[in-house]
């Protein structure tokens, strides 16, 4: 039979309150009782209730954090920064995988049917605008990335579209003039992106090429590679691309090595996300540096606000908040 805490308390020699109280970090227990009800629970090896101890507090201190891919960096990267700054406030993460498919995604949104968890991070890529908005959670959430929130619920995301802009100038102020985009379909990342990147030759007064944007099947090294070397077969080839992420990036660079071609002499490259292997990549990435700390403590602070209540005078007021990026220049753009 599973220990119970009046065993604890017959081992320890206390009441049930008293060890209800230790296990409960009660401050007013003298270190004496502490260290034999601590002992007592090593003894008989006791594992608290939590179900139980979250129906009497309301809260479980757990929350969820849904992502595409787990095995992706840029999300790994980021699941840790959560996962750190949810730890330094007492709180768990729990990370769920949704491949970004529909039928994953709109049972985060049905709130995951589960009681353990008081809250929800969610980064969408399948549910549209209007799903978002029809959403009925029954538990606070807290939007990432591209997919505007509705008035529904708070979000924060990079302004990719400024941040797109600003890596195709940096392109175009190296002199390249047929500058490449990789990843423009299927998301609302590559149309957010995209609409950055076309900003940005307008700007410059270039031409919009259709055939220097592709599509990709997905945002992984195979598909950066497999683009580029799209790329490399047009009668004119680019002399520099923008690649919607960094995994599209490394992919587009190991092509442009196979094919002989020298980085960024021949073909500047730049990505997005600054992942680690980006860094450390020969030719290191240059990138668009989302500042996923700051994303990371602002999105559990407005969770758990919303777990905590509403604002003061009783009104949600939903919150969009814009993350800090830099544009770090490197070896693929600046030799």
């Amino acid at each position: 039979m599973a220990t119970r805490l009046s065993d604890v308390a017959a081992r320890a020699g206390v009441s049930v309150k008293t060890v209800s109280n230790v296990i409960n970090d009660y401050p007013h227990i003298t270190a004496r009782t502490r260290a034999k009800v601590e002992a007592a629970i090593a003894d008989l090896n006791y594992k608290p209730n939590v179900s139980a101890r979250s129906l009497r507090k309301g809260r479980s201190d757990f929350i969820a954090l849904a992502i595409p891919e787990m095995g992706s960096p840029y999300f790994a990267e980021l699941g840790a920064a959560i996962s750190r700054a949810a730890k330094r406030r007492g709180i768990t993460v729990l990370i769920d995988q949704t491949e970004g498919e529909s039928a994953a995604e709109q049972f985060v949104l049905d709130g995951m049917r589960g009681q353990l968890i008081d809250g929800i991070i969610f980064s969408p890529l399948a549910t549209a605008p209007a799903e978002l908005t029809a959403a009925d959670t029954g538990k606070p959430l807290v939007l990432l990335g591209e997919r505007p929130a509705g008035g529904q619920f708070d979000r924060v995301a990079v302004d990719s579209v400024q941040a797109s802009y600003d890596a195709t100038s940096h392109l175009i102020s190296l002199g390249r003039r047929r500058i490449a985009a990789i990843g423009v379909g299927g998301t609302s990342t590559g149309a957010v992106r995209r609409k950055g990147y076309r900003k940005a030759l307008k700007a410059a007064g270039l031409p919009h090429d259709a055939t220097l944007e592709l599509a990709a099947a997905g945002y992984h090294r195979l598909d950066g590679a497999t683009s580029m070397r799209e790329l490399l077969a047009l009668p004119e080839p680019p002399d520099a691309v923008f690649c919607f992420n960094d995994l599209l990036a490394l992919g587009a660079l190991r092509t442009l090595a196979e094919a002989g071609l020298q980085v960024p002499e021949d073909v500047a490259v730049a990505g997005f996300d600054d992942i680690e292997d980006g860094r450390y990549h020969s030719p290191t990435l240059t990138t668009i540096s989302p500042d996923k700390d700051w994303l990371a403590e602002n999105a559990v602070s407005l969770l758990l606000d919303r777990i905590a209540g509403t604002d003061e005078d009783g009104e949600v007021v939903h919150r969009d908040l814009t993350v800090p990026y830099t544009l770090e220049i490197r070896e693929s753009t600046a030799g």
